[in-house]
């Protein structure tokens, strides 16, 4: 009867459903189900008990909504579901930061000016050669006198006093000394400076305020406590290797040779956003309705701003293709990297990757990835003229997933950007403080570490659990030093015991 009222036949729902029975019952070979269309009505037979429909209807909601779409016509969101079916196969979590950055390379160079701007974080663009040597001028080691070392032991006629900024007019002849200060030059005519230690005053001004003689106890070297012209670093040397992070030593290399343009690589703009109809600003305003407040944008800006990238608040984009539309036009025209969080899971409302492919044209790497949390990670690159690829990285709404996958993927890629050659977070081995279950995918699970005291480099940090891993709890990261990454559960492997010993991800350190 079905069969008559059918415009066409499909026999792939048909044969799936018939396969899933035949798992249950041999006799589901008798089964006489047909599935097929009739205008844009999809018509499915399913067997006659509840424990059956049940077992088909597993089979069938995967595929319903997608079969309804292609029913409708809606041409765009299917082909934009064919590609993120292609590009989600197979990808863990290995693979998909390697991804994202095999797809970055570092933005192009600009000169900053480290007296009127911050480089702390930067990354060098280019070698750092001194134009000056260092110290600039033969330099005193230590508090003393600066004398001719051929005199040998004995008294000296003090003749000059030169403290630390001050140079002496004097050239220093035989058995005399000159009073010097650390760091202070050495006078002319000197090779050698002897310590205050091993000197004895023998006399000095009725008003004690000046040293007139002293006395050498030990034979001086010619070159002793004096540190030559550019000892330190010589004229023309390379101090800082391109790729090297500016941290606060390596400022203050740069101010010792008085290098004030430091070429370093851009940063990028990061533009945070958070789609749904449910979300509503997080501070003033009490709840209302059906809203929550967003939380996502509030500890991705800080955590983007905390790691020293620029960020661009791009609000909350209503779940409208054409709102994404609008949002993002102008997200791009400021920003290499574009971050959502919400609107990449599977329901109807979750348009990102349907307007990224469909609207701009963007190259969808992948989809999902296989991990807890944040399975429905996406991410694409936009092909913009004249410029670096614009960067887009959708998240999962959830908070947790949203934390965990910017830590993973998108504080790397702001990092390659901005010319780190190694991005990605740091990994140590940790041995846990208690019994961890396991679940069927790859999950990063937040601890807290106890570090050991003393100095036995065989003793490992002990990593607890922060608690409820569920992907709504943001608690659960609020203490978390980092991310224990677990392996998937299997038959042979339900949990991991006290005391074994498995990676981490690092958060609070690079």
């Amino acid at each position: 009867a079905t069969s008559r009222v059918l415009d066409r036949r499909a026999d792939g729902l048909s044969t799936a459903l018939l396969l899933k029975s035949l798992e249950s019952t041999p006799y589901a070979v008798l089964s006489r189900g047909v599935s097929g269309m009739r205008g844009q009505t999809l018509i499915v037979n399913l067997p006659g008990s509840q424990k059956a429909v049940d077992e088909c209807f597993a089979v069938l909601e995967p595929v319903l909504a997608h079969a309804v779409k292609q029913l409708q016509g809606r041409i765009v969101e299917v082909k934009a579901e064919h590609v993120e079916m292609q590009q989600s196969a197979h990808c863990n979590v290995d693979e998909a930061v390697s991804t994202v950055l095999d797809s970055v390379t570092p933005l192009p160079a600009e000169t900053v000016n480290c007296a009127t701007a911050s480089v702390l974080g930067r990354i060098l663009a280019s070698d750092v050669i001194a134009k000056e040597p260092l110290p600039p001028f033969r330099a005193s080691v230590k508090d003393g006198y600066a004398v001719r070392a051929r005199d040998g032991a004995g008294r000296r006629r003090v003749v000059d006093v030169v403290t630390a900024g001050d140079e002496s007019s004097v050239v220093l002849q035989a058995h005399c000394a000159i009073r010097v200060s650390t760091g202070g030059p050495v006078p002319s005519g000197a090779d050698a400076v002897v310590q205050v230690e091993d000197t004895k005053l023998i006399e000095s001004s009725p008003d004690l305020t000046k040293e007139l003689v002293i006395e050498v106890l030990k034979p001086p070297a010619e070159g002793q406590d004096i540190r030559p012209v550019g000892s330190d670093i010589a004229l023309g040397a390379k101090v800082l290797d391109a790729g090297a992070k500016i941290g606060p030593c390596e400022l203050g290399i740069l101010a010792s040779i008085g290098c004030s343009l430091v070429p370093v690589h851009k940063l990028p703009t990061v533009g945070v956003a958070s789609t749904g109809n449910e979300l509503m600003e997080p501070f003033g305003a009490g709840l209302g309705g059906a809203k929550i407040r967003d939380s996502n944008r509030t500890t991705l800006l800080a955590m983007l701003s905390s790691h020293g990238f620029p960020v661009v608040d791009l609000g909350i984009i209503p779940d409208k293709a054409d709102c994404l539309v609008t949002a993002f036009e102008k997200a791009i025209k400021t920003c290499q990297v574009i971050v959502t969080t919400g609107g990449v899971s599977m329901g109807e409302r979750d348009l990102v990757k349907q307007v990224l492919t469909a609207d701009f044209n963007a190259t969808l790497h992948f989809a999902q990835v296989r991990m807890k949390p944040g399975k429905p990670t996406s991410f694409a690159t936009l092909s913009v003229a004249n410029r670096h690829p614009v960067l887009f990285f959708g998240l999962p709404g959830n908070p947790v997933s949203a934390f965990v996958t910017a830590n993973l993927y998108v504080i790397p890629a702001c990092r390659r950007l901005g010319g780190w050659s190694a991005p990605r977070r740091s990994v140590i081995n940790v041995k846990l403080g208690q019994e961890i279950g396991l679940d069927p995918r790859p999950e990063y699970h937040r601890c807290t570490l106890q570090w050991p005291s003393g100095i036995d480099a065989d003793v490992l940090p002990t990593a607890w659990s922060t608690g409820s891993q569920a992907s709504s709890r943001l608690l659960s990261c609020q203490s978390a030093s980092g991310l224990l990454i677990l392996p998937a559960r299997s038959d042979s492997l339900l949990s991991l015991p006290a005391g074994h010993v498995t990676q981490c991800m690092l958060l609070d350190c690079p």
